[in-house]
């Protein structure tokens, strides 16, 4: 599985989002014209399954604990972007395969919840790429529990 923001451009059938055709998906057409050819970078699929997973209700965060701690530091100061955290995509010519790592809210049902998931980042992906999603894998790693928040240390000096 390539790391989320890899950039390459798999060649046809090379990968298991080109190995099938999951459901209908948008026209492939729409990618490859007599004028030309859309090709589209594995980051911008990471960050439209990053946002469509994250709208979905009961689902608190993205990435593993220490991918989250991590990324929270990180991101402070300014090294990385959260819209890739906890999502690992593989983009073909005309496909996309997603793995999720995601945190769900306490008290929320976990298969409801992950089909909504996957519903949702198969839903935007095709809406916004034209790419054909092949499969959403979601893997739960924690449940969050209100209070679980980090609450950061008051600096000594200013």
């Amino acid at each position: 599985m390539a790391e989320a923001g890899a950039g390459t451009q798999q060649p046809a059938g090379s990968n298991r989002a080109e190995a099938g055709r999951r459901g209908s998906g948008p026209d492939e057409s729409s990618l490859r014209t007599e004028h030309g050819v859309t090709t589209i970078d594995d980051a911008v699929v990471t960050k439209v399954a990053n946002v469509a997973a994250r709208e979905v209700r009961g689902v608190y965060g993205l990435g593993g604990g220490v991918s989250r701690t991590l990324g929270s530091v990180t991101q402070r100061v300014g090294v990385t972007d959260e819209r890739t955290q906890g999502v690992s995509v593989e983009v073909g010519e005309r496909q996309a395969a997603v793995d999720l790592v995601v945190v769900i809210e306490y008290g929320e049902s976990i298969p409801r919840v992950s089909q909504a998931v996957r519903d949702n980042v198969i839903k935007r992906i095709e809406g916004i790429t034209g790419l054909s999603v092949t499969e959403v894998n979601v893997s739960v790693n924690d449940l969050y529990f209100p209070g679980d928040e980090v609450s950061e240390q008051p600096t000594r000096v200013e």
